[in-house]
């Protein structure tokens, strides 16, 4: 076998020239692929963070509180609340004149037991304030104590300190704002388009490579970079303000480590630029000979309208991010108003980005699944032209509507342009949806993994889609503002399409790029588990959101609690299902039977290259001699005509003019 007849991976001759090879490749499938290693470590690192935060919210209490409700287990015989030894917990208040004080029922009003000096103390008459086992400190550097607190007759243990600084929560706050961070900056975001995107781009256009081989290479390194400053800010205690770094939170709280995941951001928008811009040039100027602009998979399309939000959105939320370290280090009045600053800015900024940024992740996902549905339904896709024009569509829109996320600090007459505005991005994204299904009429469709992936995203991605103009109206919104409904509408968006359709595309393409099938029944029962968990997790938050359960808080009130433990049950569902998966295609790489060349029978021109591709993508120049989805004209490559349903002869005499 020749130089440039061994798969992209072949090894070199010794193991040292191996790892070398691959530190210094610009071959993008490489690249891809260890973007693709990277972004599914950072998708189980997000997943551990989701997992340990519904085990926080699977009771309203915390475990700690737990345990000072353990040491109170009976009443006395006047219905008051004792230890085990029979000593009182809680005392009546008294008036001047020794009269009970009444609460707004009528009820005499309790409170824990004092000594002389005011402090709470346990039935021993012991100050309830020792140091605890393993003593934090807050902000000012004082010891963290601590207090049983009664709220509502029922006993509850915060964590105080001397400063009066409430820490209860601090724990829970890092964990989501790390899930928040990881998933959307170093998973969501890069993992369709730098992995995938990268792996497949150049081989659908007929190219041998990206058009700048070393830049994306330096892409590589500069998200390796950012993870890196990620890691750190992990390291050094995480951070509290969420994934959106809103002010006054990340001005305030935890200098080194938000500085630190807040350069990390900023660093990895470099990355999203350079392969956005290389994309941008490779579909203008590498595509084969004969590929017209309407020949060119959706995939590309997707991608391509991606690359336009990449290049000129995310400028915009590196300069912000850089204007808040800025604030932070050398105490700027740019979002501090203290200092004169507008925190509502640090808004406006930030979401002209990150509302563009929704569809970076959810535009590749789209292309996904517009190839899914094609290669596995055998059926030419109803209005190409209509679904690749939506893609630029939402693309130009998506930078007009970043205002609905402000609806409760704007001015009337602004939420009713933006919430107009909002509804407008639903036409394209409709468009898309209409034209899926409507390909699957009378389709001839193999239930794979991938088709199974494809149909799970329309269901799970309509339910994202309808459940978005209640948050665009004002009235509805007024109600649903930060709650559960606003979490589970943007996983449905988010996981229930981006996700869905990356695990889709994953199996589709897992045999062309590792040479390897795997096991299709597990895979099938893993996709329906994963289908069934996240449904299971999110469809319930609808619910909490409507009956008022506010997002981001670590203890809700008790009836909430069944709710919240339906939505943890699903996710360990979902977290088994993942599994499934990763031990799938652990044994497909170690015993896995050899793909064949078109194990679906599609028709772009990856399908015509090696499973997996050579170093250059193609032994010959690949000639392009029909659309990518002419499955009414077109066997497609390596398929046998009497295991193919055979062109309609009439159709095919149209097509060429006879």
């Amino acid at each position: 076998m020749g130089h440039h007849d061994r798969p992209y991976y072949a090894s070199k001759e010794t193991l040292w020239k191996t790892i070398w090879s691959w530190i210094y490749t610009v071959d993008h499938k490489k690249i891809g692929v260890m973007y693709l290693c990277a972004v599914l470590l950072m998708f189980f690192l997000g997943g551990v963070f989701a997992m340990a935060l519904r085990a926080e919210l699977w009771e309203p209490i915390t475990n700690v509180t737990k345990q000072v409700q353990a040491e109170v287990q009976a009443t006395d015989d006047a219905g008051r609340l004792v230890y085990e030894n029979g000593a009182e917990v809680l005392v009546p208040v008294l008036n001047d004149d020794e009269t009970p004080v009444l609460d707004a029922d009528g009820e005499p009003k309790v409170e824990p037991k004092k000594n002389d000096a005011g402090q709470k103390v346990n039935a021993e008459g012991e100050p309830l304030g020792d140091p605890v086992m393993t003593p934090e400190v807050d902000a000012d550097g004082n010891p963290v104590y601590e207090e049983v607190i009664e709220r509502e007759g029922e006993l509850f243990k915060g964590w105080t300190s001397e400063s009066g600084t409430v820490n209860s929560n601090n724990v829970y706050n890092r964990l989501f704002s790390l899930h928040g961070t990881i998933m959307v900056f170093l998973f969501i975001i890069p993992a369709i388009p730098a992995a995938l995107g990268n792996i497949f781009l150049p081989i659908m256009l007929g190219a041998k490579d990206v058009a700048f081989p070393k830049l994306n290479l330096g892409s590589w390194y500069i998200y390796i970079i950012g993870g890196l400053f990620a890691v750190y800010s992990l390291i050094a205690g995480g951070v509290e303000t969420g994934w959106t770094f809103y002010t006054p939170y990340s001005t305030s709280t935890n200098w080194g480590s938000v500085t630190s995941m807040v350069l990390a951001a900023f660093i990895l928008g470099f990355s999203s630029i350079f392969t956005g811009m290389n994309f941008i040039v490779t579909v203008h100027k590498l595509r084969v000979p004969g590929m017209g602009w309407f020949d060119m998979p959706l995939f590309i399309w997707a991608l391509y309208a991606t690359s336009i939000i990449q290049v000129l959105a995310t400028p915009v939320v590196g300069i912000t991010l850089l204007m808040l370290v800025f604030e932070r280090t050398l105490g700027i009045g740019i979002f501090d108003p203290a200092l004169g600053g507008d925190p509502v800015l640090y808004q406006h900024f930030f979401w002209f980005y990150s509302h563009p940024a929704v569809y970076i992740m959810i535009l590749p996902g789209f292309g996904i699944v517009s190839e899914l549905i094609a290669v596995h339904s055998h059926k030419r896709l109803f209005g190409y032209r209509a679904i690749a024009f939506s893609s630029i569509g939402i693309a130009a829109v998506s930078f007009l509507i970043w205002g609905h996320h402000m609806f409760t600090s704007e001015s009337p007459s602004a939420n009713v342009v933006f919430s107009a505005l909002t509804f407008l991005v639903g036409l394209p994204t409709a468009i898309k949806v209409f034209n899926w299904t409507s390909s699957l009429y009378k389709a001839s469709i193999s239930w794979t993994t991938p088709m199974l992936y494809a149909a799970f995203f329309i269901f799970c991605f309509t339910i994202g889609g309808l459940t978005g103009p209640p948050l665009a109206t004002l009235a509805t919104d007024i109600h649903l503002h930060d709650t559960y409904f606003v979490v589970a509408h943007f996983h449905y968006v988010m996981m229930g399409g981006t996700v869905l359709a990356f695990l889709g595309g994953l199996h589709h393409w897992w045999p062309k790029f590792t040479g390897k099938m795997y096991n299709e029944n597990w895979a099938r029962l893993a996709s329906i588990l994963v289908f069934i968990g996240f449904n299971i997790t999110f469809f319930t938050q609808f619910f909490l959101g409507t009956q008022g359960m506010p997002r981001r808080y670590a203890t809700y009130v008790p009836e909430f609690e069944l709710l919240h433990k339906i939505s943890t049950f699903g996710s360990w569902v979902l977290a088994i299902a993942f599994l499934m998966h990763a031990v799938v295609f652990a044994f497909s790489l170690a015993g896995g039977r050899r793909a064949p060349r078109n194990p679906w029978g599609g028709l772009t021109l990856e399908w015509y290259a090696d499973s997996p591709p050579v170093e250059h993508n193609f032994s010959h120049e690949p000639l392009l001699t029909h659309g990518p989805y002419d499955y009414d004209l077109v066997v497609p490559p390596g398929w046998d005509p009497a295991d193919y349903p055979l062109p309609d002869p009439e159709a095919v005499a149209r097509a060429h003019g006879h």
